[in-house]
């Protein structure tokens, strides 16, 4: 029953708000609530405070015993959804499939998956040496086991 009114409240926050969105909601046998969340503008902490504010201020304590965490979803975490590949076009990312690793610059996000597009080295096609070469991948959501921005300074 906490989990369906937790699930509950958060929707109406993120009506509120609707660049943000849920990434993962924990609740633990002893109702600690775990909530996190990213937004298409990324998240503020005046966002985590609203939803905070939300949820803790619809939750009864004297009905039931509880503590809540609000965060956003970290720069090092997997991106999930769609929504989270969108608002990361332009960015390096650093994708696992089945089948190959991929790392490059997400080009485009569609219903089925996403675009990315690197420089890769490779002999030349008639003599000595190598030339650098365009590659692009268009990888299905489906496929994807891993996908992280690569953070660079």
């Amino acid at each position: 029953m906490l989990q369906e009114r937790v699930e509950n409240l958060l929707e109406e926050a993120f009506h509120e708000n609707n660049s943000l969105f849920l990434i993962a909601l924990n609740i633990s046998d002893q109702n600690h609530i775990s909530v996190i969340i990213d937004g298409d503008n990324g998240v503020t902490v005046s966002d985590c405070v609203a939803v905070s504010r939300k949820v803790e201020g619809e939750l009864d304590e004297d009905e039931i015993e509880f503590s809540l965490e609000v965060a956003s979803a970290g720069a090092t975490e997997p991106l999930k959804f769609p929504r989270q590949y969108k608002k990361n076009i332009g960015r390096t990312l650093a994708v696992q499939t089945n089948s190959n690793k991929f790392e490059g610059k997400l080009q485009q996000v569609s219903e089925d998956g996403i675009t990315i597009e690197w420089q890769a080295r490779e002999p030349k096609p008639v003599g000595k040496g190598k030339v650098t070469v365009d590659k692009e991948a268009t990888i299905a959501f489906q496929d994807i086991l891993e996908a992280k921005v690569v953070i660079t300074f």
